[in-house]
């Protein structure tokens, strides 16, 4: 089987052209948890096709944000605008991982499968088996998720929202058990799906450091408040 991601070149990430419509766009966006200002008039635009990078510590509002742009959470203050409806497909990977921990590797990534978007099921076996081997997971398979240490289990997670193919990619910490060089692998992956299939990637981290290696664009967060969007090299 000829790979997925043969002959993919990943300094060709800046070859694209702009985006001629946002896809969300936050205006003036306040939550409150009790006397907490999560966000505080946080404004700002996610364009098709961007990989971004959400910043900050712990309580900065990041998954405040990611809750907003998920459509799991509404502003109590501002306004969300966005593509929305059928045209959009968001799937997310959760801090919790929310896996089926009974169950094997391989079990939990067929809980992707989905007849209306594979032709078939050896199509979407092609896709797993690929992903699971880039990532380091195929001997893994039968491995049951309970059994599995944190970076095994949020490779899981990521293949299996991966495996959804959707259009907006929203990961919350999908890297914090993993080691350097797994996570710039996991950034490949995602960096060729943005590339070759159009895949929006929001992805929330703690560790500017580590983000400003890898192209995008950083919205970092202090204390709800936005402070500062626009490229990595910048900050």
């Amino acid at each position: 089987m000829k790979s997925l991601f043969q002959g993919f070149n990943k300094h060709n990430q800046f070859a694209r052209k702009s985006a001629q419509q946002f896809l969300f766009h936050l205006d003036d966006v306040c939550v409150s948890f009790g006397k907490i200002k999560a966000l505080n008039s946080v404004s700002l635009t996610i364009n098709p096709k961007e990989i971004v990078f959400v910043t900050g510590k712990s309580g900065a509002g990041k998954s405040t944000l990611l809750n907003i742009l998920a459509g799991d959470l509404r502003p109590d203050k501002g306004r969300v605008l966005g593509l929305g409806g059928s045209q959009l497909f968001v799937s997310q990977v959760f801090q919790d991982l929310k896996l089926l921990e009974d169950l094997s590797v391989e079990e939990n990534l067929w809980y992707a499968y989905d007849k209306s978007i594979y032709k078939n099921k050896k199509e979407f076996q092609e896709d797993l088996h690929e992903l699971a081997n880039v990532l380091g997971l195929s001997r893994f398979m039968h491995l049951r998720v309970m059994d599995a240490n944190g970076g095994l289990k949020q490779k899981v997670a990521m293949i299996r929202a991966l495996l959804t193919r959707p259009n907006v990619l929203i990961a919350d910490e999908p890297t914090c058990a993993l080691d350097r060089e797994s996570a710039q692998k996991m950034f490949e992956v995602l960096n060729f799906y943005n590339l070759k299939r159009n895949l929006t990637v929001i992805w929330a981290s703690h560790n500017r450091e580590l983000v400003k290696d890898f192209p995008g664009k950083i919205i970092h967060l202090e204390n709800g408040k936005l402070i500062y969007s626009g490229h990595a090299c910048f900050i």
